[in-house]
């Protein structure tokens, strides 16, 4: 146990040198049992119900749909599909000033929210912040105008910046309001760091339409089985618990890998808040694109190798 949980101190480090940028590596971790991962799910479901940070939670705007929503028929080739995953734009116009201090939105049972409005340069450097000599995707125009997304509330309309490219009939579109600050948890994360029953989920990908399925990225090590989700639903909660399976002892390439997951409800999500079990907080996919951006192109749904990544602004 002692050799495992210096595994999943190695790992842990690797995730803080993530976050802020830096180039990555871990080992692996023991096979889990689930036991402790479900009485954790439930105690977390338990803490939210009712509480007050359930209660900002139900008012707040939080999306649960991709923030970027690609124009129809993206990509055409290849080449632009790498481009898009590797950020790599190239803007031909000039971006417009903001025309208000504030963005509304609405939903449809009427309910508002007024939010501050992103800058156009911001929304843009969210989606593009790089440029090179590699494939690369053509801005070559952009306005303010509004889109539809999931929220934690249901559907709802938003600003959102419309950035035309080249060859696209439609625009991509990049919400121009952020979320609102989530509550704190009503419970205290499960431990100062990942054990070998638990780890956080790394981000939320996005819900299904029909809302029966939660796409998350699950961080795992090079020598193991992949990561998996559990989930425990009740009547005003979802719970998702994240761990790793299938340790290989011995010799291990130093890499954090990240694997989307899609995990099926009983029935839809709804209003139901969605829960990480580690962190004891709310998941939404409001922070950027993705709750981590993957450095290299082809990751999507298979085991990829994060190095010099960063967290979207």
């Amino acid at each position: 146990m002692r050799r495992h949980t210096a595994r999943a101190v190695k790992l842990l480090a690797a995730l803080v040198l993530l976050s802020v940028g830096g180039a990555v590596g871990c080992g692996s971790v023991k096979a889990v049992s689930h036991g402790g991962s479900s009485a954790r799910a439930r105690a977390v479901a338990d803490a939210w119900h009712g509480s007050q940070a359930a209660e900002v939670w139900s008012k707040g705007y939080y999306p649960v749909g991709d923030v970027v929503q690609l124009p129809d028929g993206a990509f055409h080739t290849d080449a632009g599909k790498r481009a898009y995953t590797a950020q790599n734009f190239v803007l031909r116009t000039t971006l417009p000033d903001t025309p208000e201090r504030n963005g509304v939105v609405k939903w449809d049972d009427g309910r508002s929210l007024t939010l501050p409005l992103m800058a156009a340069r911001t929304a843009y450097d969210s989606v593009a912040p790089d440029s090179d000599d590699g494939p690369h995707l053509t801005v070559t125009g952009a306005r303010l105008g509004e889109t539809t997304v999931a929220t934690s509330r249901g559907p709802a309309t938003v600003p959102a910046w419309l950035f035309t490219l080249d060859g696209y009939d439609t625009p991509l579109k990049r919400l121009a309001v952020g979320p609102s600050k989530p509550p704190r948890p009503p419970i205290a994360p499960a431990a100062q760091s990942p054990s070998d029953e638990l780890w956080p989920v790394q981000g939320l990908v996005g819900v299904g339409d029909d809302g029966r399925t939660v796409t998350v990225l699950a961080a795992h090590g090079a020598c193991d089985d992949g990561p998996a989700v559990d989930v425990l639903e009740t009547h005003d909660s979802v719970v998702l618990s994240a761990s790793i399976v299938g340790t290989k002892d011995g010799p291990c390439t130093a890499q954090l890998l990240g694997t989307e997951k899609t995990v099926k409800l009983g029935r839809p999500l709804g209003r139901r808040v969605l829960l990480d079990a580690f962190t004891g907080g709310p998941m939404s996919s409001g922070g950027g694109r993705w709750g981590w951006t993957l450095s290299h192109a082809g990751c999507a749904g298979q085991g990829c190798a994060v190095s010099g990544a960063r967290r979207p602004g």
